[in-house]
């Protein structure tokens, strides 16, 4: 039995942007939107910064079938957004 080449992990890249409700809560107001590459996210991400109280774009190796995830990394980072888990 031959074993399988190793494939590149997915990555799940991710944008997300924050506005405060009226509690001054951080709350998601678009996405999370997932995008086909980092520069695309990069420069979603950044089309919205300014217009929110905070947007993040970020990536991680991603095996949703097997429930593997990698840690994230930030590829852009505006204003305020909550801790990521």
């Amino acid at each position: 039995m031959s074993a399988l080449p190793q494939q590149k992990a997915p990555k799940l890249i991710v944008v997300v942007a924050f506005d405060r409700d009226d509690d001054g809560e951080l709350q998601p107001v678009f996405g999370p939107a997932e995008q086909q590459t980092e520069d695309r996210a990069i420069r979603t991400a950044k089309g919205l910064a300014g217009k929110h109280a905070g947007v993040i774009a970020w990536s991680r190796e991603a095996n949703p079938t097997i429930g593997e995830y990698g840690e994230p990394t930030t590829l852009f980072l505006f204003g305020d957004v909550p801790d990521m888990e």
